[in-house]
């Protein structure tokens, strides 16, 4: 008699061995696939470096807590450090200014007889050292160091024949800070806003011994730099 009881029973063994096998080589196809890593996040360096020399031109305008002011030009050389990857800027920066920040005052000394007194600052610079932020072509900065100036003070009377004056360099420090950008590789244009505090010296007008007392002024000045690359 045909076992077919039997027979069933050795195709049901042999699929189960042969869908055993399949499921096998297929877990094991599945481990050796290698696995892949993302790659690292690239670090992004500034478009921009702000390191190198340069020098440039300078104007603007300045006026004191009475009612001096007057406008002022001159030149500018400095160096910048900037650390590749970093967008910190530091830097030392020396300029001076041929200036006429300048008031004068007539007054009535009797008589009628008229009196003008004149005080002028005829120039001015710095030493200074300079921090900033940079936003690739856009560096934000803040700086302060020493400062000086001269100053000439003249005094007037021509219904005497009198005509006097006197110059005298004062020292102190100035503190402010700007935005600078560059519209190129080696050419930037910059906006910058300072104060200044100077000691007092003393002046002798026609005789007449004073003391200064303090100097201090305010300037908004534009400019152009060249970097050297």
């Amino acid at each position: 008699m045909f076992n077919f009881r039997g027979q069933k029973m050795k195709r049901l063994l042999l699929a189960s061995v042969a869908l055993s096998v399949a499921t096998a080589a297929s877990a094991a196809d599945m481990q050796a696939r290698p696995y892949a890593k993302a790659p690292p996040a690239a670090v992004v360096s500034p478009a921009y470096n702000w390191s190198g020399f340069y020098i440039g031109a300078m104007g603007g305008y300045g006026w004191d807590s009475g009612d001096a002011s007057g406008g002022f030009g001159g030149g500018t050389i400095g160096y910048n450090w900037q650390f590749p990857g970093s967008q910190f800027v530091f830097g030392i920066e020396v300029d001076a200014a041929g200036a006429s920040i300048k008031d004068s005052l007539t007054a009535d000394i009797g008589g009628g007889v008229l009196a003008t007194e004149e005080i002028k600052i005829n120039s001015f610079g710095s030493v200074t050292g300079r921090a900033g932020f940079a936003l690739d072509a856009a560096l934000i900065y803040a700086k302060g160091g020493f400062a000086w100036a001269n100053r000439k003070d003249s005094l007037s009377i021509p219904a005497l024949g009198v005509s006097d004056s006197d110059s005298q360099s004062h020292t102190g420090y100035t503190i402010g800070g700007g935005l600078e950008y560059l519209f190129t590789p080696n050419w930037s244009a910059k906006a910058e806003y300072m104060y200044t505090s100077l000691g007092g010296e003393t002046y002798n007008l026609a005789g007449d011994v004073f003391d200064s007392g303090t100097v201090d002024f305010h300037t908004i000045k534009v400019g152009v730099n060249y970097h050297f690359r």
